[in-house]
């Protein structure tokens, strides 16, 4: 009995050791990428490296869509950006055309905005090229226009991040095989939850390396081009667009109307105001004159008869 509890003990230690093992291999995954990555970069120079999955492009109206891989530069990663703005002489007919372009070349649009200066009508649209036939769209949209108004386009290498993603989800399998190894040989509820719980949290994390090492390849795929699309701009229709007689007429009428507020207003306090003062002012003038002119008066010499007596 003692020898058969042992054993017990035995195996316990021995599955709470592997546990141990394996949540260091899988806080070591990160570090191990550089080695892995290695690997992972030869198996690609033998043929089997990492290829992403291009999304199947709707096809135009008579033009064959084109099978694409991943954008590769001596075996590398990029993810083509780019904005063009351009002038061009027929709106309607120079967007239909970048469709059939975009479509001839195995692309597609995933977005669209169209707006309305005055007359002039301009619009946005996002184009999902793929990558190998990146330079060759983008040429043949140029020739669209009557005039490019500016151009800005961006390459950059994720090909490090793949590999790193790859290693990572490798290392993670191999844990998540140990851990089902174990899950098969453990006897006791509490062990079989902490290996249950480890085997969650291992799968949540390959799913969420999947995921992102996915959308980088589906980018590396498609490089996207946003085009601005618009007509030139006449010097008489923008001085005409500048002039409105209406908004003329009316600040001269707002003018006016402020002209007569402000002679209404004076007039209101002449009467109110200015008239009192001046009547105040009249009187007050003529006691002056009044008084003054009593002052004035010479006196009346006395006569004869009053001097003899």
């Amino acid at each position: 009995m003692t020898i058969f509890t042992r054993s017990r003990r035995r195996s316990t230690l021995t599955i709470l050791a592997v546990l141990a093992c394996l949540m260091v291999v899988g806080a070591c995954s990160g570090a191990g990428a550089t080695f892995v990555g290695g690997e992972a970069g030869a198996r690609d120079d033998a043929g089997g490296g990492v290829a992403a999955q291009p999304q199947q492009a709707p096809e135009a109206p008579g033009v064959a869509s084109t099978e694409t891989n991943a954008s590769q530069v001596d075996g590398a990663l990029i993810v083509r950006t780019g904005s063009l703005d351009m002038e061009v002489a027929d709106f309607d007919a120079a967007i239909a055309r970048a469709r059939t372009v975009v479509t001839g070349f195995g692309g597609y649009i995933s977005g669209s905005q169209m707006a309305t200066d005055g007359d002039a009508p301009y619009a946005s649209i996002t184009y999902r090229i793929p990558s190998d036939r990146w330079d060759d769209a983008l040429a043949a949209l140029k020739l669209l226009g009557t005039k490019v108004i500016s151009e800005q386009t961006q390459a950059v290498d994720v090909t490090t991040a793949v590999v790193d993603l790859d290693a990572r989800i490798e290392n993670l399998r191999v844990t998540e095989q140990s851990l089902q190894a174990i899950m098969t040989q453990a006897t006791k509820i509490p062990d079989i939850l902490e290996v249950q719980n480890q085997l969650t949290a291992v799968r949540g994390q390959i799913e969420q390396l999947t995921a992102e090492r996915e959308h980088l390849a589906q980018q590396a795929s498609y490089g996207t081009l946003t085009v601005g699309w618009s007509v030139p701009v006449v010097a008489v229709t923008t001085v005409q667009g500048e002039w409105d007689p209406a908004s003329i007429v009316d600040e001269a009428l707002a003018r006016l109307v402020q002209l007569g507020q402000g002679a209404t207003t004076a007039a209101i306090w002449l009467v109110i105001v200015g008239l009192p003062l001046l009547l105040i002012g009249v009187v007050v003038v003529g006691l002056v004159l009044l008084v003054a002119r009593r002052l004035s008066r010479p006196r009346p010499e006395p006569t004869a008869a009053t001097t003899e007596s």
